[in-house]
């Protein structure tokens, strides 16, 4: 599968794990960044993450920073993408299975590396499921233009 993968400073040391995780489970990865610890803007990565997902590039995406909350928040600005923060495996398995979240959100702050490459492989180890969750799914969509 081809991923989009990013981080900030302070997902930046669990990024470059992830990264090495997913690329021995045959995955091709492109890393946006950030790389070191440097302080940097966390909009600036999820946006560039989101992006090359919604325009297609890239399958499916990954992004990570402290709380996790900043990215989901930043990377579901762009249209079309649906980025999930996910904590757990069931989280992971849901947002695939009922969300068909494309992005992967998590928080370095919360996971041990062993955690994230299970949420990881649940993530993108689970299918959409469809049928009333296609529904539900369009009407965000749909949302989306409103207001």
């Amino acid at each position: 599968m081809k991923i989009a993968i990013g981080s900030d400073h302070a997902g930046y040391e669990l990024k470059e794990k992830v990264k090495r995780y997913l690329k021995s489970r045959g995955h091709n990865i492109n890393d946006f960044g950030t790389d070191s610890i440097k302080s940097v803007d966390y909009p600036d990565y999820a946006y560039k993450v989101a992006k090359g997902v919604a325009d297609g590039e890239f399958e499916r995406g990954v992004l990570i920073c402290w709380t996790g909350n900043g990215m989901t928040i930043a990377a579901n600005k762009v249209r079309g993408v649906r980025a999930a923060l996910c904590l757990n495996e069931r989280m992971a398995e849901l947002a695939r299975k009922h969300n068909d979240a494309r992005i992967l959100c998590m928080a370095s702050l919360f996971l041990g590396e062993e955690e994230a490459y299970e949420i990881a492989d649940k993530f993108f180890g689970s299918n959409f499921e469809g049928g009333r969750h296609s529904r539900r799914i369009g009407k965000i969509e749909e949302y989306e233009c409103k207001d």
